[in-house]
């Protein structure tokens, strides 16, 4: 097999030839077919987020056919199948989260690309039971990035709550993109925040329906009923508190984030609420398949040779792919 591998937080990734892994217990070998980049990616590559483990094959947002089964219950899944990976690839089942139902907040858990090798790679072993089958009509490239911006997206989404008719999307990336057509799709405006004099991107969320869309300096021409954050931009959580009404919401969609400056109080008061999005669960993603599997959404990818990774994520880091850059083996 051939994976991009990273040896130390900040160096480029390095593609190297691998023996085929076997699959353990309960546990599938996977042909990758597509592997969206995430920004996850970026902060795990330039050494943002503390890694349990190197040399790492990043990557979490994998679509692949079940290549070999482990010994044990792999819950059903045969030779040829296809299915989804995503960030969370292992939860302990017995910590108080876990029993709570709320496995994205596991005491011990174990993410793919972070703490086991990704799908940045020819192929992959997962854990049978954090596997997604995977039944749209799509390929896998367009499927890939549902993984993650997707799934993410669609938890931040539920955080925002059902009553938020005015939605403010914050960094209109991979998962604004798709979120925003599942909001739209549920009948709320969206209003689209973007880099400064990023007119494309405000273009592109016009085109997906948008209400309005405009640089993140800007205010939006109504007081929104919440806001998601997916740029990782501590900054602009001030800004967002200032735009929602009271009583609103502005959810932090993003594992990592730059520090949030001080600000007055009066921003936060008002009953106004500043939540975070940590992980997901398999709920989230049977869940939001479903969704998906309902709604038409405009996957819009750039795809990459595996080969190309360094390249995929330097263009991430500068904002230049329009939707989600994508790794094919």
């Amino acid at each position: 097999m051939q994976a991009m591998v990273l040896q130390a937080p900040g160096q480029p990734l390095r593609l190297e030839e691998r023996p085929l892994p076997a699959p353990g217990p309960g546990e599938v070998r996977l042909r990758v077919l597509a592997c969206a980049v995430c920004r996850t990616d970026l902060h795990v590559v330039d050494g943002e987020l503390p890694l349990p483990q190197l040399p790492l094959v990043p990557g979490h947002e994998i679509v692949g056919t079940v290549e070999a089964l482990g010994k044990g219950s792999t819950l059903g899944l045969q030779i040829g199948d296809r299915v989804g990976v995503p960030w969370l690839g292992h939860t302990c089942g017995h910590c108080s989260f876990c029993h709570m139902g709320r496995e994205n907040l596991c005491d011990h858990p174990v993410f793919t690309g972070h703490g086991r090798d990704g799908g940045f790679a020819t192929h992959v072993v997962a854990e049978a039971a954090f596997c997604a089958p995977l039944k749209l009509p799509l390929d896998a490239v367009h499927i890939a990035p549902l993984m993650c911006a997707g799934l993410i997206g669609w938890r931040a989404l539920r955080m925002a709550g059902e009553g938020a008719s005015r939605l403010g999307l914050y960094g209109f990336g991979a998962a604004a993109h798709l979120i925003a057509q599942v909001a739209r799709q549920q009948g709320r405006e969206v209003y689209a925040f973007t880099r400064p004099g990023d007119t494309a991107a405000q273009d592109f969320a016009r085109s997906l329906g948008a209400t309005w869309a405009g640089g993140s300096d800007e205010r939006a021409p109504v007081p929104l009923d919440a806001a998601i954050l997916f740029a990782p931009v501590g900054a602009l959580v001030p800004a967002a508190l200032q735009a929602v009404r009271k009583g609103g919401r502005v959810v932090c969609g993003g594992i990592h984030m730059s520090d949030i400056p001080a600000f007055a109080y009066q921003l936060l008061w008002g009953e106004r609420e500043l939540l975070s999005v940590a992980n997901l669960t398999r709920a989230d993603a049977a869940e939001f398949l479903q969704v998906a599997q309902r709604m038409p959404l405009h996957v819009a990818t750039t795809t990459y040779p595996l080969a190309h990774a360094n390249q995929a994520l330097d263009d991430l880091r500068n904002g230049r792919p329009q939707g989600a850059a994508v790794l094919i083996p």
